[in-house]
C-alpha cells in the first residue's frame, strides 16, 4: 500500500455550488476515503459522481489532471479541480517518501477521454496501433513499479480478453507493492480477488460485495434475458 487514506478540508463550501453538490464528495470531504486493499474500485452509474473522485485523488497525489504517469508535471494548461487542489493524503510506510518528495513519487493517471494523447506524451506511439493497444501499451510498460496508479474507466477501450489481460498487469503490479484506484463499470475488472469495491450513487459511498453491485445483477440479468431489457427500448 502507498496511501492509507484520502482526505481534503474545505472551509464552509457551498452546498449548491458543484462539485460539493455531488453525494460521494459531501461524503468524501465529512469522512474521507480509507483504503482497506492494494486495489480499490470505484463504481457507479454516470453522473455518479467517481470520475470527478479518481480525477482530485490523482490530483491530490501530484498526477497530471489530463492523464500520465508522475514524470509529467502538468503537461498542458489545465490546472487542478477545486476539489484535486485540497485533497491530501495519509502515506502507508512504503508511501511515506513519495508522498513528501515529489522526485520519489511514481505512479500513473489514465483517463479514457484524455488516454491517447497522454498516451503520446509517453512516447508510445497510440497511433500506431489500435486504442485498446495503446492501454495495453501503457499497462505494460508504465505499471511497472510500484506508486499509486488512478485509472478511470480503462475498460472504455478494451475488449474481454484485454480487460483479462489488465487484471493480471494489476495483480502484478500490487504483488511488486504497487496501490490501484479504478472507477469502472465493469463486472470483469470489479471480480479481481481481494479488491474492495466502493458504490457511489445517490446515497454517497457504501462498500459492497461483487455479487451484490447493481451491474453485476443487471448483466447477469440482461445474459440471461436481452429481451427483459430491450423490449422497453427497441420497437
Amino acid at each position: 500500500m502507498i496511501v492509507e487514506r484520502a482526505y481534503a478540508h474545505v472551509y464552509d463550501p457551498d452546498p449548491d455550488a458543484w462539485p460539493w453538490t455531488v453525494p460521494c464528495v459531501r461524503q468524501f470531504l465529512a469522512e474521507g476515503l480509507r483504503f482497506r486493499a492494494p486495489v480499490t474500485f470505484l463504481v457507479g452509474e454516470n453522473g455518479s459522481g467517481k470520475s470527478t473522485l479518481v480525477e482530485a485523488l490523482a490530483e491530490g497525489f501530484g498526477l497530471d489532471s489530463y492523464g500520465g504517469s508522475a514524470d509529467w508535471k502538468y503537461a498542458t494548461s489545465r490546472g487542478k479541480s477545486v476539489l484535486g487542489e485540497r485533497v491530501r493524503f495519509d502515506a502507508a510506510p512504503r508511501g511515506r517518501r513519495m508522498i513528501g518528495s515529489r522526485a520519489a513519487r511514481k505512479g500513473f493517471f489514465l483517463r479514457a477521454e484524455t488516454a491517447l494523447d497522454a498516451l503520446e506524451r509517453e512516447s508510445l506511439d497510440p497511433d500506431s496501433r489500435s486504442h485498446g493497444e495503446g492501454f495495453l501499451a501503457a499497462f505494460r510498460e508504465k505499471f511497472v513499479v510500484p506508486g499509486l496508479y488512478v485509472l478511470d474507466e480503462p475498460e472504455a477501450a478494451l475488449s474481454f480478453s484485454s480487460c483479462l489481460e489488465l487484471l493480471g498487469h494489476i495483480d502484478q503490479l500490487v504483488t511488486s507493492g504497487g496501490q490501484v484506484v479504478c472507477a469502472t463499470h465493469s463486472p470483469l475488472l470489479t471480480a479481481l480477488p481481494g479488491a474492495d469495491i466502493v458504490q457511489v450513487g445517490a446515497g454517497g459511498m457504501d462498500r459492497v460485495r461483487w455479487a451484490d453491485l447493481e451491474l453485476v445483477d443487471h448483466w447477469r440479468r440482461y445474459l440471461a434475458d436481452p429481451q427483459a431489457y430491450l423490449r422497453h427500448i427497441v420497437d
